[in-house]
């Protein structure tokens, strides 16, 4: 169980931050910033779920990504690989991934088939969810970056992947099923 007694800790003021294994790194550094950057997606998707609160299906699926993104955040803030760790980390495992993919799979059933690009926006919700989307796919860039330098698991990749497909899938689901989407209409401003 998590417990934080204090908020401020004043180890952070000369720029550094300690990942959960205990070495400090920089809050630019590549790592710090793919988990920041995670932690930025799950407050969007919060700002996302007071859109949907009418929307009982998808509000929960939205609530158990929030909780997915703490453990993603905490699999990235654990890199350390140890032949005999005092605790197992926390990781993202291929049924989160399965999951996600199942929950896509189940809102993609009724959308209407796309005929163009969808422009972000629409309803609230829709317009919050693309936003959720393009947050998310940050992360996933810093994230694969990241994995051409250090560990990163496979299956937090996939997670954060599928994550976006998730969210633009949801996002048409919120449009009315597609229907009330906004189409891009190339050239049209010519």
């Amino acid at each position: 169980m998590v417990r934080l007694n204090r908020i401020y800790t004043r180890t952070g003021d000369e720029g550094t931050t300690a990942l959960v294994s205990g070495p400090r790194r920089d809050k630019h550094d590549l790592r710090v910033d793919a988990y920041g950057t995670v932690d930025e997606t799950n407050s969007t998707i919060g700002l996302v779920r007071l859109h949907t609160a009418g929307m009982v299906e998808l509000d929960a699926m939205l609530a158990r990504i929030q909780n997915d993104l703490f453990d993603l955040g905490a699999d990235l803030a654990n890199p350390e690989i140890l032949d005999n760790p005092e605790y197992e980390p926390l990781r993202i495992v291929e049924a989160q991934v399965d999951r996600l993919e199942s929950e896509i799979d189940a809102l993609n059933a009724s959308l209407e088939p796309l005929r163009s690009f969808v422009l972000p926006g629409g309803s609230p919700a829709a317009a919050a969810l693309h936003l959720a989307r393009t947050v998310s796919r940050r992360a996933e860039r810093l994230m694969v970056e990241l994995s051409r330098q250090e560990p990163v698991g496979a299956p937090a990749l996939k997670y954060i992947n599928r994550l976006s497909d998730f969210l633009f899938v949801a996002s048409r689901h919120a449009n009315d099923d597609g229907k009330a989407d906004v189409l891009w209409v190339p050239g049209k401003n010519r």
